[in-house]
């Protein structure tokens, strides 16, 4: 199994806590943020760009990528707009669709040939991702996020959209393909294999990666003994 800097997969990672996204910044082995308006909510942020500036100033080099939040499209064109002053470094996420679940195409395709780079979140069908490469510029950086650990939860293999969008996506060579949603260590590995350009990796996440070519009889034993320390603390008797 190959260690982290082995991997050409690039681990972006995905959280909203200050301190967190700062000491991620320095790790050689992420090459770049992300965050969202959740992660920001259940984070106790109450100023957006506050937040977003503050984290600008430290985070300089690496791409971080800030999401507009509102509903509207004329709004969240203005959004973008914002956004994107704020560095070099910024991608804007725009959401595959509204709430009402009208296109963003049309937006998606002013923004590039604007040239603002922009995250396309929350795609999840072939359809999208078709729609995408018509509409996505040549001469502009993009990424398109997959949510592969959504798909997942449905029951659904992701593996197979990923190797579709990748195909659609590679006739553009400033567009990256980005697995999100991402639900375990393995999902690394599978993006690696597939030739994914990026992966989003949750905090909780990369605190798994001590695990990487683990002793799973070593793992074996610290389960079974994690089981019978809380039995005897729990008190437990038959």
């Amino acid at each position: 199994m190959k260690m982290l800097d082995e991997l050409k997969v690039k681990i972006f990672s995905d959280g909203a806590d200050f301190a967190e996204m700062i000491e991620m910044s320095k790790r050689s082995y992420i090459k770049g943020l992300t965050t969202n308006p959740t992660l920001m909510k259940k984070a106790g942020i109450l100023d957006f760009k506050k937040f977003c500036i503050e984290v600008l100033n430290v985070v300089r080099e690496k791409p971080l990528s800030l999401e507009v939040f509102s509903d509207d499209f004329n709004e969240m064109e203005k959004q973008a707009h914002e956004i994107h002053s704020w560095g070099d470094n910024v991608y804007v996420k725009i959401p595959i669709t509204n709430t009402s679940g009208n296109s963003s195409i049309p937006l998606i395709r002013k923004l590039c040939n604007f040239g603002i780079k922009v995250n396309i979140t929350a795609v999840m069908t072939e359809d999208q991702v078709v729609k995408l490469c018509d509409v996505l510029n040549n001469s502009v950086p993009s990424i398109v996020s997959v949510f592969a650990g959504r798909i997942a939860d449905t029951g659904r293999d992701p593996v197979p959209m990923m190797k579709k969008s990748l195909q659609y996506l590679s006739s553009n060579k400033n567009s990256e393909l980005l697995w999100a949603s991402t639900r375990e260590l393995l999902n690394i590995y599978q993006a690696e294999e597939l030739g994914c350009n990026i992966i989003t990796v949750p905090g909780e996440i990369i605190k798994k990666f001590r695990y990487i070519n683990y002793s799973l009889e070593r793992l074996s034993k610290e389960t079974v003994s994690m089981f019978y320390e809380d039995a005897l603390l729990a008190g437990y008797r038959i």
